[in-house]
């Protein structure tokens, strides 16, 4: 083994250097133990001066350097409030930028985990001018700093007020015409949008509509062909019906052949209310009395605005005014004024036809309680009184009142094959 002479002094020597080299060591090592409060931000130390359409960077970095890979690094215009564009958890948050600012900044951050960054700010508007920063912000650090921006007009040196009024507007058209192009294709879109949806309901509705009109004309069919065969069961039960002269009111004049009647005499004056030209009995009724079995018959009344037909008790009394309803013995249909089709079934219910009729038929079942109205024209079923008949019954015929024309309408029954199958005059559709 060799002896090496040592001193004490060669020997704190040695240990001083190792303590500086492991201490630098650590330094270069471990960036992200630096103490906080040593480190500053640094940006532009000098007024950038930018022009008008160009481009422009903001430079900030970290001394000493440190990793700000997982800082929050925010650009702000005089406050911080102010986001001109905002780096936070690894990625850029360009919702929180002002709207002055969206679409013309962008981030280099290449060299960022050595706390160096970069934003470069486009299309240089006079607005643009005046105070920025840049701050890094982590949960043991945070440090700022702050520069100004001034903005030239590109005719500088011999600038004048129109020429940088001219120029500003110049560059405010481009993103003024973006933005308007955006509002019109949004407004377009929307408009589409709407037509579409507003084509997709009326095709809706229209095939719910069509749908409900082909039911309704089946059904229409149907009861049609069904009151049209009940109409021509109802015909094999034709009777030969004509007046009696002598149930007759005063007012009224029946032909020789007991088949027709209408109204005579001056037209009353004053005139009387709805109920009245109703319950006032200026009828007729038939010679045949009913009482069983099941009988028909048809009238003609023409192109008669006012009329009433059907059947009532044959003891009902005549001589004073009564409301003609089932309750008073009376069951009939009428005619008021040439366009309201009603029955007294006991209140008074109007009626809608398809198409007036010129020709009436009335079925009479007395065993079933039923007196059936029909339109001969065409055929269809219109309304069906259901009662308990307590008495001898005999058909009901009451015109018009007359108005003082020349010729009156009357009420005409029509000659059927007894016990046989009408079939209806051509002149009876003449609707």
């Amino acid at each position: 083994m060799v002896d090496f002479p040592v001193s004490l002094d060669s020997l704190k020597l040695v240990s001083l250097t190792s303590s500086l080299v492991f201490f630098m060591h650590l330094l270069l090592l471990q960036p992200g133990e630096l103490n906080p409060e040593k480190v500053t931000v640094v940006g532009p130390a000098d007024p950038i001066l930018a022009l008008i359409g160009e481009e422009v960077e903001f430079s900030c970095h970290l001394w000493p350097y440190l990793d700000a890979q997982h800082m929050e690094i925010r650009w702000f215009r005089s406050h911080t409030s102010d986001v001109v564009h905002l780096y936070r958890e690894q990625q850029e948050l360009l919702g929180r930028q002002m709207e002055a600012f969206r679409n013309r900044t962008k981030l280099v951050k290449d060299d960022i985990a050595d706390g160096s960054v970069a934003l470069q700010l486009h299309s240089i508007v006079p607005s643009d001018e005046g105070m920025y920063g840049c701050r890094f912000l982590s949960d043991n650090f945070s440090g700022e700093a702050v520069w100004e921006l001034e903005v030239a007009d590109v005719f500088l040196p011999g600038a004048s007020r129109w020429k940088s009024a001219f120029v500003g507007t110049m560059a405010m058209l481009p993103p003024l015409l973006a933005v308007l192009v955006a509002l019109a294709l949004g407004l377009l879109q929307k408009q589409r949008r709407r037509q579409e949806k507003l084509k997709k309901q009326a095709e809706k509705r229209q095939g719910k509509l069509t749908a409900e009109l082909e039911k309704l004309q089946t059904e229409l069919d149907w009861r049609r062909a069904e009151g049209q065969a009940e109409w021509r069961t109802a015909q094999k039960y034709a009777v030969d019906v004509t007046l009696d002269p002598a149930s007759a009111h005063r007012s009224l004049e029946v032909s020789e052949d007991c088949k027709s009647v209408f109204s005579r005499g001056a037209p009353p004056s004053p005139a009387p209310s709805d109920r009245q030209r109703f319950s006032e009995q200026k009828c007729v009724l038939s010679l045949q009395r009913f009482s069983a079995g099941r009988h028909y018959w048809e009238v003609h009344v023409g192109c008669s605005s006012r009329w009433l037909l059907g059947a009532c008790l044959a003891a009902v009394p005549r001589s004073r005014p009564v409301r003609l309803s089932p309750a008073a013995g009376y069951w009939v249909l009428g005619l008021w004024n040439g366009c309201e089709y009603f029955v007294l079934a006991p209140h008074r219910v109007a009626l809608t036809l398809r198409v007036p009729p010129r020709r009436m038929g009335v079925f009479l079942d007395c065993q079933a309680g039923k007196l059936s109205f029909f339109n001969v024209s065409d055929g269809s079923h219109i309304f069906t009184f259901h009662d308990t008949f307590s008495g001898v019954l005999c058909a009901y015929f009451r015109p018009r009142a007359h108005d003082g024309g020349e010729h009156a309408d009357p009420l005409t029954i029509c000659p059927l094959p007894v016990k046989g199958t009408c079939v209806p005059e051509e002149n009876d559709s003449d609707t």
